[in-house]
Formats: structure tokens, C-alpha cells, sequence
């Protein structure tokens, strides 16, 4: 056995033999485990296949750094150096053992090194990184920015389709720019499945590079406003029912979403068909398809397949169990389809457009109102295992594995997640192409990128397949290069970056993130000592973003009641009766801390503590909570709406998938309600006070 783990260690030092837990100790990785995820990464050694080659498939280097590569092999080699976009050259020769030294100060970039040896030759993709993220103007000069961070499918309004969608984030982007916000926070946008729309998570898409089109505001879509068909359709006593029943249900009805959506833009497809081929925007969708190529062209032609066999038999929710001839892009019969399904791929193509435009259009809006920030997009860790991005590219993933997390106090049986992760040999052997592919697919449109669990840079917790979430370990990825990376593209997209930094996160790359400009995350019910004090605002974080609390866990009213733990404890979430016993002790000491906090500061006033209560959530109390997280020192500040309305239930509860409506629970008011509110508006008009005391 001892031979066996020094086997796997040597072939894959990137699996950790044992991790610090969430208690502070020393756990080791059973040798099984390690062997399996060793397999799961295919069973090679890249790394070594890697130090076999004259020099790197990829160099990264931080700006004004020298460049210097080590030459491997024998003999003499000629190389050739071009800067990005063939901008410049240079060449000469260098024996093998001796460094090769490329020109000093270049330019932030991805630059190109050739190194030839009679006729062979090789390839190093050369990046060259700016020190730090993209910081806004408003923050770098200190000012204190603030914003609502949402779920936009929970948004009701009296006019959606039964879920929040693009036109609902213009409205809501409106409303917040007039009261002093600079930015709307949302859920990863990413494309799910329309063929199985009940499989909803918005942290396990089918494709990060892609947009969810259930968000597309069909009113605004022209196509569907000049369609007859549309029309009848739309004018028919049942459509308008089943459209009211999905408008005024307390939760999110997919299904009955996405049938409605789906015959409409079809309608409006057909109409969009009939466009003279120098009409304006068929001109406009062709060139985004031109520009978008390979990635949208799979995208289209995965939900195109995957609408057709969900309709011949709904059980295919993914390509691991679609028929055998189509659970491979490049097979003859995959080939076949989409020869015979050009239209329904153009179809599902012209939809990522319609998102597209659709939400740039909302990012134009946050242009007009001068807001700071604007939109802000969050991207999720990985994508599902039976997916378009696994589909279509199956040798970047490890797919028999999922990611998640050990078991830890929010979560004492471990996650998982059920997402696929990247294979962190095939993102250095393409020389991190998909990695920048994905950051610019997810920065367009936007001025911030929240990176969710951005402790996965550094190493992601990898659970074999047939595992427990408990059974699993960390794998490491390339952390040095991947921020380098992410800070080239933030400054070049002008989108800062907001890192999900909730759990175990190991010591080394809380400095890293720090370093790159990347934002961490407080949330009030963290921002504790030893004995449960709460820290004064004014000791928080500046380079950071400032919440009360996350989708991951209880609203403001839920957390303060302990209804995640009523909710916890009816889902058999917590292996002993200790352990929820603990938990409840340590969240009374926690509202203590934050009752002395908000009285200590209302000394001058004692009037001012109003109705404060450890058992129970007043007005007053959520005023207080409110100014209190929007005194910190933290440049940014997100708010939930859920809790400007009281709302107790969670939109998720991590550890669940069935048991609980994960992420279809809505907001109890429409938009237009919220925001006529004297209460919701009082409560901004002092957060905006807070955080911009001389406006």
C-alpha cells in the first residue's frame, strides 16, 4: 500500500494526501480516493510529458518581470518572438541547458514564442500580466459604493411571464440608479437546459460560456409582436390562464415558463425568418454568428438534439444517457442531425443572440444612469456533467468526478455540487485557452465579476464518482497563472473582481487575492471575534463586498428566527442532535453580539434602539442591521431585497437538491409594489445616507 500512494503522489502531486479541516485538523485522503480522482484526470502525467519538451506550452509572467525560459533537450535551436497581434519580432538562437531571455518591458498581452530544431519545431503561448485587477475610478478615489444583489428569476411584476426576466433587470436598474445605487447583482446567468427546464440551479449550467434564455422578455421581442400566429396564440382564454397561473404562483414554474416562452419565440422565429436578407437585424444575427463561431454552434446544436430526444423519451436528461450514437459531438450520427436540423439550429442560435442583446441592452441602461459598477455577473464554479460544454469538449473536464466541499459547519455531511470541473493538465497544455475564453464570455456586458468559491484558483474539493461528498480531496490548479490571467482580462474588459470566499479557505491565497485586487467577501453574520462580539464596521475589510447575507444561507428574518434550522432539522441536514444543539448556542451569542453592537452606538439616543429583540425580527431591528452593515469600511455593499420585505424562506438550501424548491421561491411583492413602499424606500434612502454621507 505504501508503494501504491507514492505511485499516485509521484504522477499526480496536484491530489492532496491529506487537508486541514474545518476544526483545525490534520486529515488525511484514503488511498483509494486519491487513486480514483488520479484516474478520473485520465491516468496520466502530463507534467512529466511536459518536462520532456525544449520549453512550456505556456509561460506567464507578471508585468516588468523578467522573461526568461529554460531550454531543455540538446543541441542548438532557433527561436522567433512575436508579440500579440504580429506587432513585433524578434529572433536568434540558444543551445539547450542555457536560459532563453526574451526582450525586457514588454506589453500586457498573449505574445507568441516559436523555438524550431531542423524540422521540428515548438509552441509557447507567452501572457504577460498587469499586477492588479481593474479597480472602479469611484473606489480607487475611496468612495463607498452600494447596490442590490438578487436572483432575477425570483423578480415578480406585472408584466413577466411568471419569472423575472431582461426587462424586469432594466426596470429594477432604473430604480436603483435614481435612489444612489451603482450596481445590480445577479445570480449566475449561465444557459441551463430549456428541453428539462426543471433542472433549475443556477450553479449547475449545461454551459458558463453561454446565456440562460429563459430570461428573454418575449414582449420586447419585435418578431413576436408582428407574428399573426403569435397573436392568435397569445389571444387564446387558455394561454392567458396558464400565463396567469405561472405570473401569481409563489414559485418559479419552469415547466409551465418555458413551454409559454418556447411557443412564442418560435412564432417569432418564423416571423424573423421572413426578414429580406439586408433587413438590419438578420444582418446583425448572422454577424453574431460569424463572431461567435465554434462555441455558439455547439451550444445551438446541443439543445436542438437534446429538445428532440427529451421528446421521444424524458429521461434523457443529459448526453450520459442520450442513445450512444449522439453521446459524442464529433460522431457520424451527431453529424447526421445537424445536417437535417439546420433550422432548429439556427433557431436556438438566434436565441443566445436574443439573450444577448437583450441584456446588453440592460448594461447600456447602467451606462446611461452613470452608475459606478452596473450589472454584476456571478459564474458559477463548474458546469453539470451532462451538459453542452461536456458534450462538446469532454477532454477538458473531469467527468467522473463532481466538485463540492468537506464537511464544514454550514455543511456537516459535505457537498455536492454535481458540477464537472476543468482538468487543470488540459487548461496548461491549450495553454489556459479556455480559462480566457470563459473569463471574456462572462466580463462582456458587465463592469464586475463575482467568481463563485474562488478558493477554486488555488485547489477545488473533487468527490469521485459513487463517493460521499465526505469522501473526496482537494486538487490543486495552477493559482499564480490563473490571476495573472484574470487580472489581464478584468483590466482589458474594465470589469473588476469580486471573489465568493465563504469556508475553508487556506491561508495561501488569502494574500494572493488581496495582491491582485481581487474583492472578498464579509458577511455580518461572520464579522464576529473569538467570543462572538461583533466587529465594528469600521474595522471591515476596505477591499472587500459587504452583505448581510448570501443566497447560500437564511434571509435577514430567517437567520434571525433560526428557521434554517427548523428547515435543517426536518431535512435530516445534521448528523447528531450535538451538533444542531451547538449550532443554535452559538447563533444566540452571535445575536447578542450584534444587539450590544447596535446599542453601543445609540448611546446619544436611546429612543433610537427602538424594538430590539433576540427573538424576534422587528422594523426596527432590520433598520439597524441595515445601517450597521452599511457604516463598514468596505467599498462595496450588496443588499437583498428579500430582506427589505421580510422574507423568511431561503431561495436555497446547500446539501438539498429535491427535498426543498431550490432556487424557485419568488419575492412576495412585484417590483412595481417594492419600490412604492415608504418602508423599502425609507430603508434605502439611509443606506444611500450611510454610504454617502457629504451627497
Amino acid at each position: 500500500m505504501q508503494c501504491e500512494r507514492k505511485n499516485v503522489e509521484r504522477l499526480s502531486p496536484d491530489i492532496a494526501a491529506n487537508y486541514i479541516n474545518a476544526y483545525g485538523q490534520l486529515q488525511d485522503i484514503e488511498l483509494d480516493i486519491q487513486q480514483k480522482l488520479f484516474d478520473a484526470m485520465g491516468g496520466e502525467a502530463p507534467h512529466l510529458k511536459q518536462q520532456s519538451l525544449p520549453l512550456p506550452t505556456v509561460k506567464v509572467i507578471r508585468e516588468n518581470d523578467e522573461i526568461s525560459i529554460a531550454i531543455q533537450g540538446s543541441g542548438e535551436f532557433q527561436w522567433v518572438f512575436e508579440t500579440e497581434n504580429q506587432q513585433c519580432q524578434h529572433q536568434g538562437n540558444v543551445l539547450a541547458g542555457h536560459p532563453l531571455v526574451l526582450p525586457a518591458n514588454l506589453t500586457v498581452g498573449y505574445h507568441s514564442l516559436l523555438l524550431k530544431q531542423q524540422e521540428k519545431q515548438w509552441h509557447c503561448t507567452v501572457i504577460v500580466a498587469p499586477k492588479r485587477c481593474y479597480i472602479p475610478a469611484e473606489i480607487e478615489k475611496g468612495k463607498k459604493l452600494w447596490g442590490a444583489n438578487i436572483q432575477l428569476y425570483t423578480l415578480r411584476s406585472n408584466r413577466n411571464w411568471g419569472i423575472g426576466d431582461f426587462g424586469d433587470l432594466q426596470h429594477l436598474v432604473g430604480e436603483i440608479a435614481t435612489r444612489g445605487g451603482s450596481f445590480v447583482g445577479l445570480n449566475p446567468i449561465h444557459s441551463l437546459f430549456p428541453a428539462n427546464p426543471e433542472s433549475a440551479s443556477p450553479y449547475s449550467p449545461s454551459s458558463r460560456s453561454w446565456l440562460n434564455i429563459i430570461y428573454i422578455d418575449v414582449d420586447s421581442v419585435a418578431d413576436f409582436q408582428l407574428s399573426e400566429q403569435g397573436k392568435r396564440w397569445w389571444d387564446l382564454a387558455e394561454t392567458q390562464a396558464r400565463l396567469h397561473s405561472a405570473r401569481t404562483s409563489d414559485l418559479v414554474d419552469y415547466s409551465t415558463v418555458t413551454e409559454l416562452k418556447l411557443t412564442a419565440l418560435t412564432f417569432a422565429w418564423q416571423q424573423f425568418s421572413l426578414r429580406e436578407k439586408a433587413d438590419s437585424l438578420r444582418l446583425a444575427f448572422e454577424q453574431f454568428v460569424d463572431e461567435r463561431g465554434e462555441s455558439l454552434y455547439w451550444q445551438a446544436a446541443f439543445d436542438a438534439l437534446h429538445a428532440t430526444l427529451m421528446a421521444q423519451n424524458e429521461a434523457y436528461w443529459g448526453w450520459p444517457v442520450w442513445p450512444e450514437e449522439y453521446r459524442h459531438a464529433d460522431s457520424p450520427s451527431v453529424k447526421q442531425f445537424c445536417t437535417e436540423h439546420q433550422d432548429e439550429i439556427a433557431f436556438w442560435s438566434w436565441l443566445q443572440w436574443l439573450a444577448w442583446q437583450q441584456f446588453s441592452d440592460c448594461w447600456q441602461r447602467c451606462r446611461d444612469a452613470n452608475m459606478p459598477i452596473g450589472l454584476y455577473r456571478d459564474l458559477a464554479v463548474g458546469v453539470t456533467q451532462g451538459g453542452a460544454e461536456t458534450w462538446f469538449d469532454s477532454k477538458l473536464y473531469c467527468t467522473q468526478a463532481s466538485t463540492g466541499a468537506p464537511p464544514d459547519i454550514l455543511g456537516p455531511l459535505g457537498q455536492n455540487w454535481g458540477v464537472a470541473p476543468f482538468n487543470p493538465y488540459t487548461l496548461v497544455e491549450r495553454a489556459y485557452a479556455p480559462f480566457i475564453d470563459l473569463i471574456r464570455a462572462n466580463m462582456e456586458n458587465c463592469g464586475a465579476l463575482r467568481i463563485d468559491h474562488v478558493m477554486s484558483l488555488l485547489r477545488l474539493w473533487w468527490v469521485p464518482e459513487g463517493e460521499s461528498a465526505a469522501r473526496g480531496a482537494y486538487v490543486r490548479y495552477p493559482v499564480d497563472d490563473l490571476l495573472a490571467i484574470l487580472a489581464l482580462e478584468s483590466q482589458r474588459m474594465k470589469c473588476m473582481v469580486i471573489g465568493e470566499d465563504l469556508g475553508i479557505v487556506p491561508e495561501e491565497i488569502v494574500s494572493k487575492l488581496h495582491d491582485y485586487g481581487v474583492f472578498s467577501y464579509k458577511v455580518l453574520w461572520f464579522e464576529h471575534d473569538d467570543q462572538r462580539q461583533a466587529r465594528p464596521p469600521e474595522m471591515w475589510a476596505e477591499q472587500a463586498m459587504a452583505v448581510i447575507s448570501t443566497h447560500d444561507m437564511a434571509t435577514l428574518k430567517g437567520y434571525w428566527e433560526g428557521h434554517d434550522f427548523v428547515l435543517g432539522e426536518q431535512l435530516g441536514l445534521y448528523p447528531d442532535a450535538n451538533m444542531l444543539a451547538h449550532l443554535r448556542q452559538d447563533r444566540e451569542a452571535v445575536k447578542q453580539g450584534l444587539l450590544t453592537a447596535l446599542r453601543s452606538r445609540n448611546t446619544d439616543n436611546p429612543l433610537a434602539n427602538g424594538h430590539l429583540s433576540a427573538d424576534e425580527v422587528s422594523q426596527d431591528l432590520v433598520e439597524q442591521l441595515h445601517r450597521f452593515v452599511a457604516g463598514s469600511s468596505s467599498a462595496l455593499l450588496g443588499l437583498q431585497p428579500e430582506d427589505w420585505l421580510g422574507i423568511k424562506e431561503p431561495v436555497n438550501i446547500p446539501g438539498t437538491s429535491y427535498e426543498y424548491p431550490n432556487w424557485r421561491r419568488k419575492l412576495t411583492n412585484t417590483l412595481e409594489e417594492m419600490f412604492a413602499s415608504q418602508h423599502v424606500n425609507r430603508l434605502i434612502e439611509e443606506v444611500d445616507k450611510q454610504r454617502n454621507p457629504l451627497s
